[in-house]
């Protein structure tokens, strides 16, 4: 007996903010669940089981999602968290379906930073002892990371600028993002808080949010939709903890990731018609792009301009990183842009990719197909 097909019957999120003030960790949860049933015909009833992402540095206490469950609506149901970003959550939910064990999932993954110290969180994922004593994190790996990319390959800055502004042009079209002012090419350049040669609005943006997402066998989603986005590969990698003996080549990880997910797939040279990314930079999303083999290493700026396959159409992790929820808005994004097109005669989406990232530098990939 084969493995059953698992879809994305629904998602919800949240507005992604700088700061969301007025509610807390429980609020932005209960809003999701709440919103991400409407017109599927399921109940919370129909769920088997919750699997939740978040962390607990972030939330400032230990098994924070112990809090959260009734939120969450795991109470009296099976329920897991991963420490991860939520779209490893989201395959680790795929699987319990396609195993047979259960028929409906529901996937919630959430963030906080504006509630936490960003850079000690990244900080505290170095190693003690000779890194973090003198200041390297996140955004020193992302500097580093910059520097050799644009060393090798020649890219100019006012090119990623151009790009950078474009994403939260699209951020703020997809509507999904609080911005309050869209910056320009030459604002990118002039904004500070960076780790040259990235400005602070090159490197990806903490936002406060969360997104659910229901899965459910093909025979379940396809009595809710006439065309459901069905997950039809996935792949994960880990790439090494120390970020100095990391390939200078590029995200090695991201390209295993990807070959694993491609050849579960099938797709061989089959190119997607859309593809939502994570990155923590703008040289990062490049890095990514070329991993994914949606570009010839160095021309990540190429593919992400030249409209041949439309990459983060919804802006990206650039204008809004929700970090433990980054790469979950991604499948949610993905999955809404393919439905929204599958009874289209023109312009039909028929795959999708999607990417997300963890750890510093983006030591951790994980990747999806999806097909209508």
């Amino acid at each position: 007996m084969g493995l059953s097909r698992v879809a994305i019957v629904a998602s919800a999120q949240t507005e992604l903010r700088t700061a969301w003030c007025d509610a807390q960790h429980i609020d932005l949860i209960s809003a999701v669940v709440s919103s991400v049933f409407k017109g599927t015909g399921l109940t919370l009833d129909d769920v088997d089981f919750v699997i939740d992402s978040g962390s607990d540095v972030l939330d400032g206490r230990s098994i924070s999602n112990c809090g959260f469950l009734g939120a969450l609506g795991a109470h009296h149901k099976e329920e897991a968290r991963v420490e991860e970003d939520g779209l490893w959550a989201a395959q680790y939910g795929v699987n319990k379906i396609r195993s047979g064990a259960s028929s409906v999932g529901l996937i919630v993954a959430y963030s906080k930073p504006s509630e936490s110290n960003v850079e000690a969180y990244w900080a505290s994922q170095c190693e003690p002892f000779y890194q973090r004593p003198v200041g390297f994190g996140q955004r020193a790996a992302n500097g580093i990371q910059a520097q050799r990319y644009l060393a090798d390959h020649g890219t100019r800055q006012r090119d990623l600028a151009d790009l950078v502004a474009r994403r939260w042009a699209d951020a703020a079209a997809n509507g999904n993002v609080e911005i309050d002012a869209l910056p320009d090419a030459d604002a990118v350049l002039a904004s500070g808080g960076g780790s040259a040669p990235l400005t602070g609005l090159m490197l990806a943006r903490p936002v406060d949010g969360a997104v659910a997402v229901l899965l459910a066998t093909e025979p379940i989603a396809r009595r809710t939709s006439r065309a459901p986005v069905i997950v039809t590969g996935m792949g994960s990698a880990m790439n090494g903890h120390a970020f100095a003996t990391r390939s200078k080549r590029g995200l090695v990880a991201c390209e295993a990731a990807a070959a694993m997910a491609l050849r579960n797939a099938g797709w061989d040279n089959a190119k997607p018609d859309i593809a939502e990314v994570s990155a923590s930079s703008i040289v990062g999303e490049m890095m990514v792009i070329e991993a994914l083999g949606l570009a010839p290493r160095g021309h990540g700026l190429d593919a992400a301009s030249d409209g041949n396959i439309s990459i983060n159409r919804s802006g990206g992790a650039l204008p809004a990183d929700p970090i433990m929820a980054t790469g979950l808005v991604r499948l949610a994004q993905a999955a809404n842009q393919m439905g929204a097109t599958a009874n289209s005669v023109g312009g039909r989406l028929n795959r999708g990719l999607v990417h997300g990232a963890g750890g510093v530098a983006m030591q951790n990939n994980c990747v999806f197909t999806l097909e209508v």
